[in-house]
């Protein structure tokens, strides 16, 4: 039997409901992604994936859950999720619109209202890894030790394992890490944020009503500024939704200058992955603050 084949076996059983037509879905550069029309007149969303890391559907179900039950932003709900043989994950489907007048502004209301929200603890209580390079996410009282230890550090081995970033690069990265220039920036004593953790335009959904969807998150209680740094970092949001959000949530001062400290967890990522032009946008970043 085919892995779509079991898919549907599975999610039939857990929504109790005949799959009438399937439909791939595009779009996705891990899983493999199915839109499925049951005959009780529900559409869903599923995903798969052949051999998937540990945890990892239930991760990701873990983090929309969390970012879900603020009532802050709209995030599809859970419907089925498993990571036996096969793995997948089931949601709410999501009919896709374009952005309305308001859209942009909404979307910055409603960030500085998941914020806000909070969280335990710098990392995730639970431990588990986030993002395509399993970043991890021990948890922490302070933002400084969190970003060091589970960003910087573990960024900087994943950098030198590669041989994607310069030995002086790498170093500097060390530095960064381990110096006193992160505890004396404005903001840094903020208390953990919920961040969706991968907040690029490809991660939000626009309905058909102008509202917008937040999908594919590699949530963790962190810094806000990461999230705001995250999207700016490839565009697709726009001005007025970061006004809004400044006015809801004012950041610290001189936040502009520290975008580019938080484009550097994503930016090493990009250049392990892909390497290319993120090479030297991540040593630029680095350069910025050692």
């Amino acid at each position: 039997m085919s892995l779509l084949d079991r898919l549907r076996q599975r999610v039939e059983s857990d929504l109790d409901a005949e799959i009438g037509s399937t439909t791939v879905v595009s779009g996705g550069d891990v899983a493999s992604a199915h839109r499925f029309d049951l005959v009780d007149g529900r559409t869903v969303f599923a995903k798969t994936h052949p051999d998937p890391p540990a945890g990892f559907f239930t991760t990701e179900a873990t983090g929309l859950a969390w970012l879900r039950e603020t009532g802050a932003v709209a995030v599809p709900e859970v419907l089925a999720v498993s990571d036996g043989d096969p793995a997948y994950l089931v949601l709410e489907w999501v009919d896709e619109g374009r952005a309305q007048a308001g859209t942009e502004a909404d979307l910055g209301r409603s960030l500085a209202a998941l914020h806000r929200s909070g969280a335990p603890c710098f990392g995730r209580e639970d431990r588990r890894t986030t993002g395509s390079r399993a970043l991890p996410n021990e948890p922490h009282d302070v933002w400084v030790d969190f970003f060091a230890a589970e960003r910087l550090l573990p960024l900087a081995r994943l950098a030198r394992d590669a041989d994607a970033l310069a030995d002086p690069t790498i170093r500097r990265l060390e530095r960064l890490a381990t110096g006193a220039t992160l505890a004396s920036l404005p903001g840094a004593d903020e208390p953990p944020a919920r961040l969706h953790g991968d907040l690029w335009a490809g991660n939000r959904l626009v309905d058909v009503d102008g509202r917008s969807w937040l999908i594919d998150p590699a949530a963790h209680g962190g810094h806000r500024e990461f999230d705001l740094a995250m999207m700016r970092l490839f565009g697709g949001f726009g001005p007025e939704c970061f006004d809004a959000y400044e006015e809801a949530y004012p950041l610290a001062d001189g936040w502009h200058r520290r975008v580019s400290l938080h484009q550097v967890a994503p930016l090493v990522v990009h250049a392990v992955k892909f390497g290319g032009g993120y090479v030297a946008a991540a040593t630029e970043a680095i350069e910025l603050w050692t």
